[in-house]
């Protein structure tokens, strides 16, 4: 398939196009008639589609010898990861997210933990393979680890009263212009205050007790790339700011809106810009418009017997445009790579004007690449609009496994191995003892007398037999995806090398547990907040010979930090090994402590996470390896890059918008 600007007329098929066209396809590729009209209703769905042609085209008909539409109801990709009942449309999540989504928390209105009738923690909802199963270890273990008592209890506010929402000032000229483009938008307050945050703690802690002191005063949802155009040229023209919004799980305060702007803010929502516009099966690639969402965009693909194999834990509801502007990973990177590697060709629009390369060749020798101006810029320069990514078939064989070590120390040293001989999986991750026995508390209630036997009796193997010690022992979770031969090839080789560190199989059903919970671990800061408890992750990199120091270092400063601070029971300080690579490793961290009797706990907590990304840096770690820098960590910043690096991002930010006009005030 040739760039879409070296397609000729004959082979074009646009909106208007497929709207008109009633009569035999002109060429082969072309979509036959009776997905026409499909395609027509979910480009129509918002506003007119001619609205998005004009004089450039949308092109929809690079399907090299096919003949239906992406752009139907597909099955859900990750279904078999999260156990959904429920099939989604081409859009999962709808227009207006509290219609589906918690307003002050994380994930669906109907998926939660909470305690039940018989004081159990119960994970309600259909969703997710968890949905509606008792977790009968989990009270015990908080209250063991935190002190948390069911008596001691802090809900937050039941609804948004929208009288604490800060009034709108939209520019009213620029409403004017608006309303001549046909361009959706909202100034109802929920639809503001849903895109004014992300889900940073202090952004959920607001929510519950409070409001945002500034917060968009427009919401403005674009059907395409030509609608963002539109946009942005009409907030140059009066000056405005404008914030983009993608899936909304920014974890960096990126989201936040800066209290001193006195201008009207925009919030540029990409998520009705949401399809898959071609698939082209001879190079393996797709472009992909940026505010489709993770789960979307892999049903889509999964239809069409694709994937792109980019899982980010946030994949449910995070974009394809926050990937790119976060520079995000996914955990099956090892087989598919991160974001910088499975993008070919990127579409932004700033105020200078569009920046896309002119070839969508592999690699171009043309100077520093541009992609690497735009992955990571966390929407201070522009807006993601288009997508070409690289695709693979859907894995022909997956299994999951696991593996137990008697230590931390002797498990990095396998993954090290197993990096060092180009080996990994999919995915392999090493949990410490405390996030093992964190996991352990999120075991379902056990089915039968059987299975409680065979429990029982592994873990009498493992720690009386072998002499694993429960309190120290830690554990890995694998996958393994591609085909069957190459996969139980694979299989064997890294249970090798576990076994020259006194690693020993543990199974599939622990290892596709521990993947199932991603999914679900992010609902648990909900809970923990209703009975006082606090908590948040972070990441980093950092190279092989210093992961065992940095861990734990960190894991040491929190707990000091926190018995400094007047934090009544030890904080949980735990991490894993999350992502291997040749020189070293992503570590992911969680810290979590029972703030009931400290006046300001949201400030304690802040102290503690800067202290401990403080103690990162001081032991060669990285500033973020994939939840980007915002507002949050930009304090960092010309430490990490240098202050000529940081010099460097400036001079760009001054020539593609010297107005300011996106003015999220991020990374600088």
């Amino acid at each position: 398939m040739k760039p879409i600007d070296e397609i000729g007329e004959e082979n074009r098929t646009s909106i208007r196009d497929l709207k008109e066209a009633r009569e035999e396809p002109k060429i082969d590729n072309q979509l036959d008639p009776s997905h026409q009209a499909k395609m027509r209703a979910l480009t129509a769905e918002f506003h007119d589609a001619e609205d998005c042609v004009g004089d450039e085209e949308v092109m929809f008909g690079a399907f090299p010898q096919q003949e239906e539409s992406i752009a139907v109801l597909f099955p859900n990709a990750i279904q078999a990861i999260m156990g959904a009942t429920e099939l989604p449309g081409p859009a999962t999540i709808p227009k207006r997210r509290q219609e589906l989504l918690k307003w002050n928390g994380w994930g669906y209105n109907d998926s939660k933990f909470i305690f039940n009738k018989k004081g159990q923690v119960e994970f309600t909802g259909k969703r997710y393979r968890l949905g509606g199963t008792v977790l009968p270890i989990l009270k015990e273990w908080m209250e063991k680890t935190f002190g948390a008592s069911l008596e001691h209890k802090t809900l937050p506010r039941a609804t948004l009263n929208v009288n604490d929402v800060p009034p709108s000032f939209a520019n009213e000229e620029f409403l004017q212009d608006l309303r001549g483009t046909k361009i959706s938008y909202s100034q109802d307050p929920e639809d503001r205050v849903f895109r004014a945050h992300g889900h940073c703690l202090h952004e959920i802690l607001v929510l519950r007790e409070g409001m945002f002191k500034r917060i968009p005063d427009i919401v403005v949802w674009p059907g395409c790339h030509e609608d963002v155009v539109k946009i942005v040229e009409v907030a140059c023209k009066h000056n405005l700011c404008i914030i983009p919004f993608g899936g909304g799980t920014s974890v960096s305060s990126a989201l936040e809106c800066p209290e001193e702007e006195k201008r009207t803010i925009i919030s540029l929502d990409t998520s009705q810009m949401n399809h898959i516009l071609w698939i082209d099966e001879r190079n393996l690639t797709a472009r992909v418009e940026a505010g489709i969402v993770g789960q979307d965009l892999e049903s889509q693909l999964a239809e069409r017997g694709y994937c792109t194999g980019h899982e980010p834990d946030s994949m449910e509801f995070s974009s394809l445009g926050g990937w790119v502007a976060t520079r995000a990973s996914g955990m099956k990177k090892n087989i598919y790579g991160n974001i910088e590697d499975l993008v070919v060709h990127l579409k932004m629009v700033t105020p200078r004007g569009v920046i896309e390369k002119s070839c969508e060749g592999p690699r171009m020798s043309t100077g520093p690449d541009v992609h690497h101006f735009i992955m990571g810029s966390e929407g201070i320069f522009g807006v993601v609009t288009e997508v070409t990514v690289k695709i693979r078939p859907v894995p022909e064989y997956q299994k999951y496994g696991s593996v137990v070590f008697p230590n931390f120390e002797r498990g990095v040293a396998c993954l090290r191995e197993v990096a060092k001989q180009r080996c990994a999986p999919a995915s392999i991750r090493l949990m410490d003892n405390e996030q093992f026995q964190f996991g352990h508390a999120l075991k379902p209630q056990v089915a039968s007398i059987f299975t409680s036997f065979l429990d029982g009796l592994k873990k009498f193997y493992i720690t009386k037999f072998k002499g694993f010690d429960p309190n120290v022992l830690c554990v890995a979770t694998l996958l393994f995806e591609g085909d069957r031969e190459r996969v139980l090839q694979h299989e064997k080789q890294v249970y090798d090398i576990a076994a020259k560190f006194g690693g020993l199989a543990a199974g599939e059903d622990n290892g596709q547990r521990g993947y199932m919970l991603t999914f679900v671990i992010a609902y648990l800061r909900d809970l923990g907040l209703d009975y006082y408890i606090i908590g948040e992750s972070f990441e980093t990199s950092v190279p092989w010979d210093r992961v065992l120091d940095l861990c734990r270092n960190v894991k040491e400063r929190i707990v000091r930090e926190c018995k400094e601070r007047g934090v009544q029971f030890a904080p949980l300080s735990t991490c894993r090994v999350t992502q291997t690579y040749d020189a070293g490793a992503c570590v992911y961290f969680y810290f979590a402590f029972n703030y009931r009797g400290i006046s300001e706990p949201l400030h304690v907590y802040e102290q503690v996470e800067t202290a401990a990304r403080e103690e990162i840096l001081a032991n060669g770690g990285s500033l973020s390896h994939h939840h980007g820098v915002g507002k949050l960590r930009k304090q960092w910043m010309k430490e990490t890059i240098s202050d000529v690096g940081l010099g460097m991002l400036r001079s760009v930010k001054e020539y593609v918008d010297p107005n300011n006009i996106f003015g999220n005030r991020n990374l600088l």
